[in-house]
């Protein structure tokens, strides 16, 4: 038994040390960091993340807008989701919040973004990609009418072609020449920029199995030639075909990381499944984030230190080791929110500072517990086994209540787009967690390397440093 506790308390110290490495603010070097292999590169920065309303940043809310009101389906609205989530993830933004709001809105949420013009049009770029025969190279940012848009006018009467309308009855009004379009943006696989040492910054992309031949026939028919990539009728690029482009290619210019990461972008997330507006944009200030993470860090921390002096002063020894519990579940909780990660906002600070107060009630529960076994004449030693077995069936019921709680929180805020009350459940639930372990674990271990050497019966000197 004392050499298992002894592991146990090696465990304990081992992990005290790496939460502690994990929450300290400093740069990681990179074979720490290496450890989140889960988590994108760039993000991969091992420091607690701040939400929109700790850090300030850019929300933008998108409604559909469909022709003829046409009435959004649940899939239509989750794959628009999904790739605006994409193409945000692509810029980089740390933890970004991009979630469905009502059957036909989109909440985007963006902590810390700086290029809020680069953000909003890349959210807003809700066209068709195409791949257009020009037969000359055409300036970037030329609006152009192409025979793609031509045909969709004629299947939705009620669009419209570059500048001017298009009806069906009564003729196709086309402003300019009319170009060709040799593919639209379904036949890419994904498109990613590098740094080539020749180049400079290019775009390199993959074309999809089903439409490799036909690329390849198209390109290899055209060598020397412009092919102009097209979003929404404007042309974001005319590179010149060098060889026929099977699986993929290359496309190099005057680009630099910006404008490339932008490009490749906008060709791996194109277009939208459903029309989509922005309704509303808000940029949200630093300031009260400031401000509200010093007020945090001042009643976590008296929070923190009001119900040690608690412990120690009510139950003498046993508290002084629920106090050092507290420090280990403070420190070993915040490594996880750092690790997972977790984005931490104002409501998700609520709920790890209300999981200090669960993790100090498992204590309070086994040392009243502890006091009773000592007092009906059992051993120190043999009171904290006993106080751990028969205090364990009521903080196993009493947190699992709270957890069936967060999880319906969680539930109800995904459902409803309450982003704030998801963010407090989940904290809650993971310091819940926590706590159990902090309090089953850590506790036990440090109550029996301190008592594990006492005599069978207790003196009165030390049942007061007991607190008995």
């Amino acid at each position: 038994m004392r050499e298992r506790n002894l592991v146990n308390l090696a465990i304990v110290l081992v992990l005290t040390v790496i939460s502690l490495v994990f929450v300290l603010p400093f740069n990681k070097p990179d074979f720490i960091k290496s450890i989140a292999f889960w988590q994108d590169p760039r993000a991969r920065d091992l420091q607690i993340k701040q939400g929109l309303d700790l850090k300030g940043g850019l929300q933008v809310l998108l409604a559909s807008n469909m022709e003829n009101g046409t009435a959004v389906t649940a899939e239509q609205i989750e794959n628009a989701r999904r790739i605006i989530e994409s193409r945000i993830n692509g810029l980089g933004v740390s933890e970004p919040l991009v979630q469905v709001q009502g059957t036909d809105r989109i909440l985007v949420e963006l902590p810390g973004v700086t290029d809020k013009e680069l953000a909003i049009d890349l959210i807003k770029s809700t066209g068709q990609l195409e791949f257009v025969d020009a037969g000359a190279t055409l300036q970037d940012g030329t609006v152009v009418s192409t025979s793609y848009q031509v045909a969709q006018a004629l299947m939705y009467p009620q669009t419209t072609l570059g500048s001017q309308p298009i009806s069906a009855t009564a003729g196709i009004s086309v402003p300019g020449r009319l170009y060709n379009t040799a593919f639209t943006g379904e036949v890419l696989q994904d498109a990613r920029s590098s740094l080539d040492s020749a180049q400079g910054y290019v775009v390199n992309f993959r074309i999809r199995p089903a439409a490799q031949d036909a690329f390849g026939q198209f390109t290899g028919s055209r060598i020397g030639q412009p092919m102009c990539i097209v979003l929404d009728h404007i042309v974001l690029s005319c590179p010149t075909i060098r060889a026929v482009l099977r699986d993929g290619g290359l496309i190099s210019g005057n680009y630099d990381r910006e404008s490339a990461n932008n490009l490749a972008l906008t060709l791996s997330y194109g277009s939208l499944p459903v029309a989509m507006k922005i309704e509303t944009t808000r940029d949200i200030g630093a300031t009260l984030g400031s401000d509200s993470i010093r007020r945090s860090i001042i009643a976590g921390g008296i929070a923190f230190a009001v119900m040690c002096i608690f412990l120690i002063l009510y139950y003498r020894l046993p508290g002084v080791m629920g106090a050092l519990s507290l420090l280990f579940f403070t420190l070993s909780t915040l490594a996880l929110f750092v690790l997972i990660p977790i984005t931490m906002t104002l409501p998700g600070i609520a709920g790890f500072v209300l999981s200090i107060a669960t993790a100090a009630d498992a204590n309070i529960l086994v040392f009243e517990r502890f006091k009773e076994e000592v007092r009906a004449g059992r051993s120190v030693r043999a009171a904290v086994e006993a106080a751990f077995q028969r205090a364990w069936p009521s903080i196993r019921d009493s947190n699992m209540s709270t957890l069936l709680t967060c999880l319906i929180l969680f539930i109800f805020g995904g459902t409803f787009g309450a982003s704030a009350v998801r963010g407090f459940a989940l904290n809650l639930a993971i310091g819940i967690g926590m706590s159990l372990f902090s309090a089953m674990f850590v506790t036990r271990t440090l109550m029996r390397t301190a008592f594990g050497n006492q005599p069978s019966e207790a003196t009165d000197q030390r049942r007061a440093l007991l607190g008995v």
